[in-house]
């Protein structure tokens, strides 16, 4: 309540400088007091150039003030192209932001409005039209050259060697599931899911005995990874920021998206000197209250430590022990069965 009082006495502030400022101008239009005009035309043009010198300075200063949080070098093969098509991108807008916003102002300041000048008109010009419609046009060619290049470098076909693991979105978490030994992710269906089967897993497909869940993201250096991505509430978003990796996940619409991470978890602790430091999955779009939760460990090690860990899984099918269950289903429909045919043969010989 505080913020918004302090926030509508300073609206307040503005809107009666404005007024005021408004106020004596007409007084000095009506009394003839040409005088009054020019001044503020001159105190409106100094104010302008101010607000110019300041702005620039301003941004300058921010950009380098907050380099420390930027996101530095990106960790994955295809983060780096996206990077450079955003350079590639910010040079032209960038020179073109700063080149209009100085003649924006320039011109305030220097054709502010005076009794002894006369404007020049003119109806057009070729020689303009033709600069300021062909630059943008070969600028906007490259960059979508340069977008569609790496468009189908980013989306193309899936290395047969990529680790295949899926990314089930809910509120409020990440479910992990890796594909096994035969890195072929089983059947499931949400239709499934229940207490003994929280990914709703198909148990007569044969890929399905093999996968395994785990809480951490586990992913192997130099090696690609196919993630297929999808939700069973609402709208989430598979965000690796360090790996420049952002896919979204839409109930009932799968997705996929295929990287290659380049740095270890170690080599970027010692590059940003900061022994706790650990890539995260998280959630780029707002799912709820507690979308805060959204967010995972990622790890990128060496082969030798990422078969180490991969094989010290187990999987769900004997973390759940589906087997044993469905023994004792099979058992219990027998036994049902035999007191079946027992009671038909009791009731036939009455």
């Amino acid at each position: 309540m505080t913020t918004l009082i302090g926030l509508l006495i300073v609206t307040l502030i503005i809107l009666i400088f404005f007024q005021v400022s408004k106020a004596s101008e007409f007084v000095g239009i009506i009394k003839g007091k040409k005088e009054s005009e020019e001044k503020l035309n001159d105190l409106n043009a100094i104010l302008f150039m101010a607000f110019l010198i300041i702005g620039l300075f301003g941004i300058v200063w921010s950009a380098i003030y907050y380099a420390p949080w930027y996101l530095k070098e990106p960790a994955s093969e295809h983060g780096v192209w996206i990077r450079q098509m955003f350079q590639y991108t910010l040079v032209p807008t960038g020179i073109v932001f700063v080149i209009t916003h100085i003649m924006l102002f320039w011109f305030c300041y220097r054709y502010r409005h005076k009794d002894d000048r006369i404007a020049v008109h003119f109806a057009d010009s070729h020689k303009l039209e033709l600069i300021w419609t062909l630059v943008p046009a070969v600028v906007m060619v490259v960059l979508v050259t340069i977008g569609l290049v790496n468009w189908f470098k980013i989306f193309g076909p899936v290395p047969d060697d990529a680790l295949l693991l899926e990314a089930t979105g809910k509120q409020f978490q990440w479910d992990l599931r890796y594909a096994g030994d035969d890195n072929k992710l089983g059947a499931k269906s949400v239709y499934d899911i229940g207490p003994e089967n929280p990914f709703g897993m198909d148990w007569k497909d044969r890929s399905s005995k093999d996968d395994f869940k785990t809480d951490t993201l586990y992913l192997e250096i130099n090696r690609p990874v196919q993630v297929k991505i999808n939700s069973i509430d609402v709208l989430h978003s598979f965000y690796l920021p360090h790996f420049r990796v952002k896919m979204d996940a839409v109930p009932g619409i799968p997705t996929q998206f295929w990287f290659t991470p380049t740095k270890t978890t170690k080599e970027v602790r010692e590059e940003y000197n900061d022994r706790k430091f650990d890539f995260e999955l998280a959630c780029a779009e707002l799912c709820g209250q507690a979308h805060f939760n959204m967010r995972r460990v990622v790890k990128v090690v060496e082969k030798d430590e990422f078969d180490r860990w991969f094989k010290r899984q187990k999987s769900l099918y004997a973390t759940l022990g589906v087997e044993e269950k469905m023994k004792d289903a099979e058992k219990a429909s027998i036994d049902s069965e035999d007191n079946d045919s027992e009671a038909t043969k009791t009731a036939s010989a009455l």
